[in-house]
């Protein structure tokens, strides 16, 4: 399964986050899975590209040709492909993955993130999306959604659109769940 990953670049973060992501791409690897993501060699970014050179996973980044300066990229990486655009990288990022998991991160993982929430909810695609809530990180989020669903500018359906996971086992889980579930589907017509 190509797995696209999204989190934060930032290098101020506290390691415990590093650790935890690094721990997911590692996992990812063991598990045959590949990493499509944002090609970055620090914070997050960097923390799950490295797990998967741990694991001997395929790394494929997708980046904008802007971001080619030396100690931004990760220097690993088994493919990367160069957009023109922020747009652009988005939509080969979601073309070329079967599910995405969201890590801790700022306000273009916030982006990322409702992008391929907001395209579900309007049937443009049926991946998994996987909000991977280290230390609680999208608590504060998670109430948020909840809120619009109250307030009603928001279906309450809108909620099972995502699930939930807070250790890289979990996230593991429900790919493989996921994974398991579009066989049976697959599978129903034979």
């Amino acid at each position: 399964m190509n797995v696209c990953v999204f989190g934060a670049s930032s290098t101020q973060i506290d390691p415990s986050y590093i650790a935890l992501t690094e721990t997911l791409g590692e996992q990812l690897a063991a598990e045959g899975h590949t990493l499509v993501y944002g090609a970055g060699g620090s914070g997050l970014m960097g923390a799950v590209a490295r797990g998967m050179t741990r694991g001997g996973g395929r790394i494929v980044g997708v980046v904008p040709s802007f971001f080619k300066v030396d100690g931004i990229l990760y220097e690993h990486c088994d493919e990367i492909v160069y957009t023109d655009t922020m747009r652009q990288r988005k939509q080969i990022m979601d073309e070329r993955s079967d599910a995405f998991v969201v890590t801790p991160g700022g306000i273009g993982t916030y982006e990322e993130f409702f992008e391929i929430y907001t395209l579900r909810q309007l049937a443009r695609h049926n991946k998994p999306i996987i909000i991977f809530n280290i230390n609680g990180y999208y608590d504060k989020l998670l109430e948020v959604l909840e809120h619009t669903v109250e307030e009603r500018f928001m279906q309450e359906s809108c909620l099972q659109l995502y699930t939930v996971a807070t250790t890289p086992e979990q996230v593991l889980e429900q790919l493989a769940a996921t994974q398991d579930a579009s066989q049976i589907e697959d599978n129903k017509y034979l």
